[in-house]
């Protein structure tokens, strides 16, 4: 299976520099995870939206996969709380 790119999102950078640095590396460890396999078995698809949703600790990370460029676009990064509200 071929690797996929990751980009992220400009917002996703701000949104990172909220969360504590400790969390930041096991999120960004999982974001990694994502350009070997980027539908895992823990991902999960969002109703009503071509975003997928894999969770670490209390953090959401927010996704969107275009299978014809192999890339994967990081759209949210956030607490599980407030990571749905647009």
């Amino acid at each position: 299976m071929a690797r996929y790119n990751i980009q992220f999102k400009a917002s996703v950078r701000k949104d990172l520099r909220k969360i504590p640095k400790k969390d930041v590396l096991r999120i960004l460890d999982k974001i990694e995870s994502l350009a070997d396999n980027p539908m895992p078995p823990q991902s999960e698809k969002l109703s009503g939206d071509e975003k997928y949703r894999i969770r670490q600790g209390n953090y959401r990370i927010l996704y969107q996969i275009d299978d014809e460029i192999l890339m994967i676009e990081v759209v949210k990064v956030g607490h599980r709380r407030d990571v749905y509200h647009r």
